[in-house]
C-alpha cells in the first residue's frame, strides 16, 4: 500500500475497529441482548397472538426491521461518540493539521461506523436464526441496503459530533429524532394498517424506505418501490457526505 492517503485511511479505520473490539462488552453485547428480548417479547409472545402480517409470519416480518434498526443505531452511535471523543481529547487537531485530505479523515471514521453496524447486524441476524428460518432471496439488495443505511447514519453521526459541544449533545438526536423515526418506520407493523394520513406521514420517514428495502432483500416483499428506496438512500449519502466534508473544510466546531 504505497499511496499515503490509503495508508492514512486504513490507519484511521483500523484504530476505529480496534476501539470497537477493545470495548466489545459495550459495543457488541448490549445490542445482542436488546434484540434477543425484542425477538422473545414481540416475536414469540406477542407475535403468536397477532398472527401473519401482510401474509408473512410476524416473527419473519419483524426480523428485517430489527436488524436494520440495530445497524442504524450502532453505526450512528459509534461515529458520534468516537469523533466527539477525539474533539474532547483535542487529538482531532492532529488530523486537521496533517497533510491528509478531509475525505480520508471522514472515510476512516465512517468505515469504523459501518463496520460496527455490519458486525452488530450480523450478530442480530444470527440471533434471528434461533427463532425463525432466515431466507435470502435477494442477497445483493440485502447487502447493499444495509451498507447504505450504515453509511447514511455514520455520516449523520459525524455531523452530530461536529456540532456537539458536550457529551449530552450526542444523546439528543438519537433520543428525540432517531428512536421515534425508527419505531415509526414500519419495523413492527405494515404501513397498510395505518389510516390514510398516518400512512402519508410515514412515507416522509427515510428509515421507512431503508427498512422496506431490507425487508425486500430478506422476504421479497416491500411497501415501497425498491428504486425509490435506493434513490432516496443515495441522495442522503451524497447530501450528508457533502455536508460533512464542508464542515471539516471550514473547521466548524473543531477549531478554537
Amino acid at each position: 500500500m504505497s499511496n499515503p492517503n490509503l495508508v492514512a485511511l486504513y490507519t484511521i479505520a483500523r484504530r476505529e475497529v480496534s476501539r470497537i473490539m477493545r470495548i466489545w462488552g459495550q459495543t457488541l453485547v448490549p445490542p445482542a441482548i436488546t434484540m434477543t428480548l425484542y425477538f422473545l417479547i414481540f416475536g414469540s409472545l406477542i407475535g403468536s397472538r397477532i398472527g401473519p402480517m401482510d401474509g408473512i409470519g410476524y416473527m419473519d416480518f419483524i426480523v428485517p426491521g430489527l436488524v436494520m434498526m440495530s445497524v442504524i443505531q450502532n453505526a450512528y452511535g459509534n461515529i458520534s461518540s468516537s469523533f466527539f471523543g477525539a474533539k474532547f481529547g483535542r487529538h482531532v487537531e492532529e488530523l486537521l493539521v496533517s497533510p491528509m485530505p478531509n475525505w480520508v479523515i471522514l472515510g476512516g471514521y465512517v468505515a469504523g461506523g459501518v463496520l460496527r453496524g455490519l458486525m452488530v447486524g450480523a450478530i442480530v441476524l444470527g440471533i434471528a436464526m434461533l427463532f425463525t428460518t432466515v431466507r435470502l432471496p435477494h442477497p445483493l439488495v440485502t447487502l447493499s441496503t444495509v451498507v447504505l443505511g450504515a453509511v447514511i447514519f455514520s455520516l449523520a453521526g459525524f455531523v452530530n459530533a461536529v456540532y456537539a459541544k458536550k457529551f449530552d449533545d450526542i444523546a439528543i438526536v438519537p433520543t428525540f429524532i432517531l428512536t421515534p423515526l425508527t419505531y415509526l418506520g414500519g419495523v413492527f407493523y405494515s404501513v397498510k394498517l395505518l389510516p390514510a394520513w398516518a400512512e402519508a406521514a410515514t412515507h416522509l420517514n427515510p428509515i421507512f424506505y431503508m427498512v422496506n428495502a431490507f425487508r425486500y432483500g430478506l422476504l421479497g416483499q416491500s411497501d415501497v418501490p425498491i428504486v425509490t428506496a435506493y434513490a432516496l438512500m443515495l441522495a442522503f449519502v451524497l447530501v450528508l457526505g457533502a455536508l460533512a466534508l464542508r464542515l471539516l473544510s471550514k473547521g466548524t466546531g473543531l477549531r478554537s
